[in-house]
Parts: structure tokens; sequence; C-alpha cells
């Protein structure tokens, strides 16, 4: 489990492609690596990556297998590029952001920046059918950090952020670009409520349409 808050941005030292599969080597920045071990969790752009090779203080090997790649921008990602890096919640942490899985559900593209005085706004669009569990103040991952959801258009299928300073300056995204794709991991309470009312209004309608087809019959 993850919290959201980002803890530093690390740096993609190497990627090594095989059939299916790519490994990932991330040089990390100052106490990072402190007491990482063989089979650590650290979310890499918001990905749950486990921990595969040790190299130094500071790098740390990770391999990405093939859902993954295809799911999320680890499968686009080259070597130079900054990521943000999480390591994973220890019990009885404060979760100062809300509770993760490192899942992603999805890619969002980032299709408008602003920057009015003292803010920096961003603009994600999402697939359609990853709309449905967005809300107005409600919670999501964007490449790992926990974010508050400020405006929503349904109609153009877009949301937006707005980042504080201080958020700018522990994360990448101040070198995102128009086009560039994030990673998306939605907040897990909402989409089951969301996803089991669709259920229990489905069945109803089931029902219903039963019970209409019953009628049609008797009067037949």
């Amino acid at each position: 489990m993850f919290t959201g808050i980002i803890q530093g941005i690390a740096r993609i030292a190497r990627i090594q492609d095989q059939e299916n599969r790519r490994t990932i080597t991330l040089d990390f920045r100052d106490d990072f690596c402190t007491d990482l071990t063989l089979g650590s969790s650290v979310a890499v752009d918001g990905v749950c990556l486990t921990v595969t090779r040790l190299l130094s203080a500071q790098r740390v090997e990770f391999d990405v297998m093939l859902p993954t790649l295809q799911t999320t921008t680890l499968g686009e990602a080259t070597a130079g590029m900054s990521v943000n890096v999480e390591r994973a919640a220890k019990a009885g942490a404060e979760i100062g952001g809300h509770s993760l899985s490192g899942h992603i559900d999805c890619s969002g593209r980032v299709v408008n920046i602003q920057q009015p005085k003292n803010n920096y706004v961003l603009t994600i669009e999402l697939p359609p059918t990853w709309m449905r569990y967005i809300f107005h103040k409600g919670y999501i991952a964007l490449n790992g950090t926990s974010l508050t959801i400020t405006q929503i258009r349904h109609d153009e299928n877009v949301f937006e952020i707005w980042l504080i300073p201080e958020t700018l300056r522990q994360t990448t995204f101040v070198e995102k670009k128009i086009n560039d794709l994030i990673n998306v991991e939605v907040d897990r309470s909402t989409q089951v409520i969301v996803d089991t009312l669709r259920l229990a209004i489905a069945e109803q309608f089931k029902l219903l349409q039963l019970k209409g087809d019953r009628l049609s019959l008797c009067v037949a």
C-alpha cells in the first residue's frame, strides 16, 4: 500500500528490453534506499514495482512485465527520464494523501497546462469509461501522487488538477508537456460504490423489464 505522498524523484539510468519484459534501473537521491531489500515494493510513477537487484546504495533494478508495460507509461519510458517514487507505507504510518494500491487503471493525457499567478493547473483527458469515477473534490492518483479533483467537464472527458508549490517541487509534473501521458489510479472506494450502484440499477431494470414482459403476455 502507498499513501500518494511522493518521497522523491529518481532518474532512469538504464532500460534493458527482453521479450515481453523490461528491466528498469533507477538512480535514487539521498537516503531513499536505506533498508531497501530484495522484494521491497516501490511505487514508480504510481506503478507498484518489486526490487529485483540492488546494485549500489543509490542504484536499484526492477523488472516490469508485459501487462504492466501495456497498461502504464513505463512501456514508453526512456533512459534519462525522471519519475516520482514512494516507498511502501509502513504499519502505523501517517497517510497524508489517500490509500493507493499501485495498480494503474489507465493512462490520462495532458491536454492543457495553465499557470495563473502562483498556481499551476493541469487538465487531464481520460478514456470515457473511467470518467464515471471522477467527482468534484474526489481523490485521484496521477503518477502516484494523491491529488484532489477541482473541476470536471464530462462532455469533454476531462478534469482539472491544481498543484501547490510543494507538490511541484517534490514531483515531475513541471516537466510534463501537452499530449504527455500520465498513469492514473482511481480512488478504490469511489470505484466500488459506483460499480455497486450501477450493478444494482441494472438488476432492478432487468426485473422491471421482466415484469413488463409478463404483463404484456397476460394482456395478450
